[in-house]
């Protein structure tokens, strides 16, 4: 199965996205929490359009040394982030994976019970 986005419903009843990798891996997860599916829907939309872009991903490391990124909107806005990775060549190869899945990534409804 190639790169799709998952849309589901957090605990707390709000809507979510996370893109999960051709082997199953979550590579970035929504940043926000959506209080309906339309708008869920236009933050898939947005990490499918900025995904290409080199210059929207934010490379950080975290206090305890380990690394991660941040996909930002042209208005600087984070719209998904990636898990933490040991090192910034798996981090690297995290932000590789998410511009060769997300703009061709299908979703799985997985609101529905």
């Amino acid at each position: 199965m190639p790169g799709h986005f998952e849309l589901f419903i957090d605990i707390g009843g709000q809507y979510r996205f996370r893109l999960r990798a051709a082997n199953g891996e979550i590579i970035l997860a929504s940043e926000d929490y959506y209080r309906n599916r339309g708008n869920a829907e236009k933050g898939i939309r947005s990490v499918r359009d900025n995904a290409p872009l080199d210059e929207r991903y934010e490379r950080k490391t975290t206090s305890d040394g380990k690394h991660m990124f941040n996909l930002k909107a042209a208005n600087h806005e984070v719209i998904g982030t990636s898990e933490a990775y040991e090192t910034r060549a798996a981090r690297d190869g995290g932000i590789e994976s998410v511009k060769t899945n997300a703009p061709s990534a299908t979703i799985e409804d997985k609101t529905q019970g």
